[in-house]
């Protein structure tokens, strides 16, 4: 078995510099816990000598859907790192 990244849009709306909601692979979520700043030590992707800096919060979608996700920017925009169910 191999893994297969697959890249989606997404966008983070942020209120007061925290996320609130966002757009991802077609869906609508909402932020539904307190969203946790990641900082630069936790990545494990090479950062060619620039400071990531993102979040890790819960998410759900209209369904009812509901993942943890950890998403960073860099200067193309924001990306998902990982999504745990």
């Amino acid at each position: 078995m191999s893994a297969i990244d697959i890249e989606h849009e997404l966008t983070i709306w942020m209120t007061d510099d925290i996320p609130t909601r966002m757009f991802y692979a077609g869906r609508r979520w909402r932020i539904t816990d307190t969203p946790t700043r990641l900082r630069h030590s936790i990545w494990d992707q090479p950062t060619d000598g620039h400071a990531l800096y993102g979040w890790r919060f819960q998410a759900t979608d209209e369904d009812g859907a509901t993942y943890v996700f950890d998403v960073y920017r860099e200067e193309a925009g924001w990306h998902v790192h990982h999504t745990y169910r």
